[in-house]
């Protein structure tokens, strides 16, 4: 607070920080300038009352902004927490003690980012965030809520990634879907839809964490250009332990550049008018909406969830193939690994935490069981000759946990079975010229590794010289690499 953050997230229970230690956190707080959001899934009503009993001793009102956090629904959909919709209305009992008449604190949170966490695509996870919300309207409007009223005790959490114009665009899709249905719900809504958007956790990376710096700084200009309320930065390092002070603060400081520096929060919806952001939007929107009505016409929440984990499923497998073929390159996992990096050490979480389905989670399995051989690259030709395709398939190999050992500028056969020789033998053996080098000698040199031990040959190309296998540009990457980890018994 001290150094440029304006609210708290807190996360308390079981996976983060005890409730009783809520009091001695926010001794030193303003909680009536500072807004405090809670996440405590499996000790929400606990959570909720420390924290009132933490306003009443303080004697002020919430700062606006300011939520409990309770979201039954969405510990639903990830399988984790207190599910019992009762605790819905407790909540809004509680939040409306606190604020006494005015506008402050919030009970519920559509948490959005559990959909999107599992893999939902923009349009999935804003069509969760509808029913999920439209749920929690009629269970407070049935413990009495006036909808107007009801519609003020609910705050909204979006995912930010690092696509910036489709985060801009889902942004601003959802306040537009969430004003229809206040309007259909005859709700007089002053504030519309309150955003909390933070950096995914899917698109960060374990390996080579440091990226996820560009990462996040991408989503959080993002998700302040789509009008967020409130953006969280989540630290580099999130993916591999608890953050550091250094990841802290350069997350906290990520957010500060772009507010104090960039002014990315000084023009109002920076990106309307845009053909392109206006044309997302609405598409999204009427995607969205689209699939809001399958789900409010389901039978009953259960067969909603089960709806949305259908549908979340297909974006897995669609998005899937796009990761495997390098089509949605992940810098640092799939495009430009390095098998020789020194991954930094953090403390692990406290059990409890939440699944995530990381985009790069099958890359990163097999680098985290990396091949105890390489795989040769037998480069024909000049360093000019050969760079190009040598390179290409040195990363695509790292990508899988398997190092290579190149056998250099080559002029002739006997050259590239001594460097194959030297390199103790490997089993598995990839050819990297070009294409007047492969047309020259390519054939013969495949018969010579074989006869030299090579036991499965991959060419760099699409030329036709008698090979195992064939890798270039556009090939099922994952699909490859569990072939040749295969091949070399890993």
């Amino acid at each position: 607070l001290d150094n440029g953050v304006n609210s708290l997230w807190l996360s308390l229970g079981t996976g983060g920080t005890p409730i009783d230690a809520l009091a001695a956190i926010l001794e030193p707080v303003l909680v009536d300038l500072a807004a405090v959001v809670l996440d405590a899934p499996h000790q929400p009503l606990e959570a909720a009352q420390a924290f009132a009993v933490v306003v009443a001793d303080k004697d002020v009102a919430p700062a606006p902004g300011t939520s409990l956090g309770v979201d039954p629904i969405g510990a639903m959909l990830r399988g984790t927490g207190v599910t019992d919709l009762d605790v819905v209305a407790q909540a809004a009992i509680i939040a409306q003690d606190m604020n006494d008449g005015k506008a402050g604190a919030r009970a519920v949170t559509v948490d959005a980012t559990a959909a999107h966490d599992a893999g939902a695509s923009d349009a999935q996870e804003l069509a969760y965030s509808l029913a999920a919300g439209v749920a929690y309207l009629r269970l407070l409007a049935d413990a009495g809520i006036a909808a107007d009223a009801a519609a003020e005790l609910i705050d909204f959490r979006y995912a930010a990634t690092d696509q910036q114009f489709p985060t801009i665009a889902k942004l601003r899709a959802a306040r537009r879907l969430w004003n229809r249905v206040l309007e259909l719900s005859e709700v007089n809504s002053a504030t519309g839809q309150l955003q909390h958007a933070v950096t995914s956790r899917p698109m960060m990376s374990r390996y080579d964490p440091y990226v996820n710096m560009l990462r996040t700084t991408v989503a959080a200009f993002a998700a302040g250009v789509g009008g967020a309320a409130a953006v969280t930065v989540l630290p580099f390092d999130e993916p591999i332990g608890l953050p550091e002070p250094f990841s802290r603060r350069i997350a906290r400081n990520t957010s500060s550049l772009l507010i104090s520096e960039a002014h990315v929060g000084t023009v109002t919806d920076a990106a309307g008018g845009a053909y392109a952001v206006e044309k997302l939007t609405d598409d999204l929107a009427r995607t969205a909406w689209d699939l809001f009505g399958q789900l409010d016409g389901s039978d009953g929440l259960e067969a909603a969830l089960e709806v949305v984990r259908a549908g979340i499923a297909e974006s897995v497998s669609a998005r899937g193939l796009l990761i495997a073929t390098r089509e949605m390159p992940l810098t640092g996992v799939s495009e430009f690994p390095n098998l020789q990096e020194k991954m930094p050490e953090r403390r692990p979480y406290a059990d409890g935490r939440p699944a995530v389905f990381r985009y790069g989670h099958e890359f990163e399995a097999m680098r985290d069981d990396r091949a105890g051989t390489p795989v040769f690259i037998a480069t024909m030709g000049t360093v000019a000759q050969h760079t190009a395709r040598a390179t290409f398939m040195a990363n695509l190999l790292a990508a899988g946990g398997v190092d290579t050992v190149v056998a250099g500028a080559t002029d002739d056969i006997d050259a590239v079975v001594s460097a194959h020789r030297d390199a103790d033998s490997p089993p598995v053996v990839c050819l990297a010229g070009n294409d007047a080098t492969y047309e020259a000698w390519g054939t013969d040199l495949v018969t010579a590794l074989r006869e030299a031990g090579a036991t499965h040959v991959v060419l760099a190309g699409k030329t036709d010289v008698g090979a195992d296998a064939t890798a270039a540009a556009g090939l099922d990457a994952l699909a490859f690499l569990r072939s040749i980890r295969q091949e070399l018994g890993a």
